[in-house]
């Protein structure tokens, strides 16, 4: 991945902190910035949820640093970001059950964590800071597609926590000319998601319930739908928004791709692309889901120049032949 360069700037004057770097998408904002020649790139995880496996084949690499540490501590925060430029806050308690089967860790890590991290990026005179949003911000706003001054109210803790993050973000421009971006994601996918775990994403359960020629689980009637976007796009934008010129606010960002896809036709593309034919069990509709998301993502590229080049199709094969080598290895 990342054949093209998505910044025109020499990565080599800058350090870079990736909270969260040995997660899903942390990994591979760090897999970016080495290719591209970044003069540090330090992770921050604990790995309650983030994986060494992620992050094993950058160890050798010169400019990558690790910290092993919580963002629940401050002072961890503050060593993280000494010396820094630039961070992308990718560090979170994801997933809607989880935090409705514990509403505190969840609180704990996604806002006491993500204030910590203001905090200590502030002190530390950092550049810019980019932020993990979420789609979940818009609760229960019938709308679609789904523009960014239009939210409703959050239906499960994770939304809330997801929403504080925001609201404290948007405080800290205010009150100290601290200016964050958050970049509010749309149901990424795509190599190094993990599979396994009570809360693993949907599209890694459906890969590997293909691979193992087993039906997979699918809440409701299938026909729930999301904007689907594949990680590279998720990583175009964290780079875009770290380096775009002229942002002097808090600004917040929809993340996707612009298309929705029902789980229905998610299963049925894996499907076709790994060659089974396998009826799914249908289950009770989860709580705390939204029936239906779609992005507008017109301010994201008039803000940050944000274009998403990989569509679902493609991010399914190249997601499909990741997990497929994977389970070979």
């Amino acid at each position: 991945m990342y054949d093209l360069p998505y910044h025109t700037e020499d990565l080599g004057q800058y350090n870079f902190l990736i909270t969260g770097g040995a997660g899903f998408i942390g990994s591979n904002i760090v897999e970016y910035l080495l290719k591209y020649g970044a003069k540090k790139v330090r992770v921050l995880d604990n790995f309650s949820t983030g994986l060494q496996y992620n992050i094993e084949v950058f160890k050798n690499n010169p400019a990558f640093e690790l910290i092993e540490g919580d963002i629940r501590d401050i002072d961890t925060c503050r060593k993280a970001s000494e010396g820094i430029d630039y961070v992308t806050h990718q560090a979170a308690l994801g997933s809607v059950p989880r935090s409705i089967n514990d509403p505190l860790t969840t609180n704990a890590v996604n806002i006491d964590g993500f204030l910590n991290m203001l905090v200590a990026s502030r002190d530390a005179g950092i550049k810019r800071f980019i932020y993990a949003a979420s789609s979940s911000t818009y609760g229960d706003h019938p709308g679609l597609p789904k523009v960014e001054d239009k939210i409703g109210n959050p239906l499960s803790p994770y939304a809330v926590t997801k929403y504080v993050n925001e609201l404290y973000a948007s405080v800290f421009s205010k009150t100290y000319g601290f200016h964050a971006i958050g970049l509010r994601y749309f149901n990424v996918f795509g190599p190094r998601q993990n599979p396994k775990g009570a809360y693993a994403a949907v599209i890694p359960l459906f890969i590997q319930s293909a691979l193992r020629n087993e039906a997979p689980n699918i809440n409701g009637d299938g026909e729930t739908s999301r904007d689907f976007t594949f990680v590279e796009n998720a990583v175009q934008a964290n780079i875009k928004a770290l380096l775009a010129p002229g942002i002097n606010r808090h600004e917040v960002v929809n993340i996707a791709f612009g298309e929705r896809t029902t789980l229905n036709q998610l299963w049925t593309q894996i499907c076709e692309i790994l060659r089974v034919n396998i009826t799914p069990n249908y289950m009770e509709e989860r709580k705390g889901d939204v029936r239906h998301s779609l992005a507008d993502i017109t301010k994201a590229s008039n803000l940050i120049n944000y274009n998403p080049l990989i569509a679902i199709s493609q991010g399914l094969n190249i997601a499909c032949s990741w997990y497929e080598n994977s389970n070979r290895n």
